[in-house]
């Protein structure tokens, strides 16, 4: 039973014409910033809660 014909000529040398006008442009929206927070709690009680997920997530 086939799954139909494949032609290894059909996979070589394909050329796409593209539009370079409409193309995506990754840098678009780049953005240069900086994240803060506020925590009551110390650096030792927040590197024992992340501790407590690793353990969580071996288990």
């Amino acid at each position: 039973m086939g799954f139909g014909s494949y032609d290894e000529s059909e996979q070589q040398d394909q050329n796409v014409e593209t539009d370079d006008d409409e193309a995506v442009t990754v840098h678009e929206n780049d953005h240069d910033g900086a994240v803060s927070f506020d925590t009551d709690e110390s650096t030792e009680d927040l590197v024992g809660r992340l501790d407590e997920m690793r353990d969580d997530d071996e288990e």
